[in-house]
C-alpha cells in the first residue's frame, strides 16, 4: 500500500536538548495511527515537526497533495476577546474559499448546533470549544487529519459522535488520521497503527504488536493495566 508519510531518522531538538531522537516510520493512507506516551515524550512536537511548524533533523516526506486539519490540544487564543464561534469558522472559510453552507455541514458534522457556535468563544465550554477547532479543521477539506488529545474535555457523547465522524471521513473520503491520546482503549478500538514514544526509545506497530505490558511498562516506566475485551 502506498505510503502517504515516511520518517526516516526524524530529530527535533531544542537547544542541546534532544526532545525526538531518530525516529523512523511509515504510514499508509488511509490509516489511523495513534500516538501514545507519557508526559514530556514528545507528542505533540511530533506532530508540530509533521505540519512543518518547527525545524527537525532527517526526512520527513508526504505524499504529493496532502492537505492538513490540525485540532491542536489548546489554542493560543485570548478566550476573552469579543469573537464567536461563527467568526472563527467564517474566517477559515474564507480562507479555505468555501461558504455559510460549508460552515453549517461542518457544524452539523461534529455535532455542534449553531446556536452554540454563535456564542462569544469565551462562554463556550472546554469540549464545546474542542469540537468548534474540530470543525474548524474540518473546513480546510483535508485528507490528513492530526488531532491531538481530540476528546479532550469533550463529555461521552460527544467523543462517541466525534468517533462516528472520523469513521465516516476515513469511509467516504479515505482521510489519513493521527491522533494523540492517553486513552488506550480508544487506541486499540480506532487505531490501525501505533507509535508509542518514550524517552529513550520508540516502537511502531499494530495495536496488538505494541500495546503490550512490556512495552507499556518500559514506556511509561511504571506498570499499566490493560485489558482487550473481544466484541460479537
Amino acid at each position: 500500500m502506498e505510503n502517504i508519510l515516511d520518517v526516516e531518522h526524524l530529530s527535533v531538538r531544542f537547544g542541546d536538548t534532544a526532545v525526538l531522537r531518530d525516529l523512523s516510520f511509515g504510514l499508509p493512507k488511509g490509516a489511523t495511527l495513534a500516538v501514545i506516551g507519557p508526559n514530556g515524550s514528545g507528542k505533540t512536537v511530533l506532530f508540530r515537526a509533521l505540519i512543518g511548524a518547527l525545524p527537525h533533523e532527517g526526512v520527513l516526506c508526504w505524499a504529493p497533495g496532502v492537505r492538513f486539519g490540525y485540532v491542536p490540544q489548546k489554542l493560543d487564543i485570548d478566550r476573552d476577546l469579543p469573537l464567536t464561534g461563527l467568526d472563527l469558522l467564517s474566517a477559515r472559510a474564507g480562507i479555505a474559499g468555501v461558504g455559510a453552507k460549508e460552515v453549517a455541514a461542518a457544524l452539523g458534522r461534529v455535532g455542534l448546533e449553531g446556536a452554540v457556535a454563535s456564542r462569544p468563544i469565551g462562554a463556550l465550554s472546554g469540549g464545546q470549544f474542542q469540537l468548534l477547532l474540530f470543525a474548524f479543521a474540518l473546513l480546510a477539506n483535508p485528507n490528513v487529519l492530526l488531532l491531538d488529545e481530540p476528546t479532550a474535555g469533550i463529555d461521552e457523547p460527544g467523543q462517541d459522535r466525534l468517533v462516528e465522524v472520523l469513521r465516516s471521513i476515513q469511509s467516504e473520503q479515505d482521510t489519513t488520521v493521527l491522533l494523540i491520546s492517553h486513552d488506550l482503549s480508544v487506541v486499540s478500538g480506532q487505531a490501525t497503527h501505533v507509535l508509542c514514544l518514550g524517552r529513550k526509545r520508540a516502537y511502531f506497530g499494530a495495536p496488538l504488536e505494541v500495546i503490550t505490558p512490556k512495552t507499556l511498562d518500559e514506556i511509561y516506566g511504571t506498570h499499566v493495566r490493560f485489558h482487550v475485551h473481544d466484541h460479537d
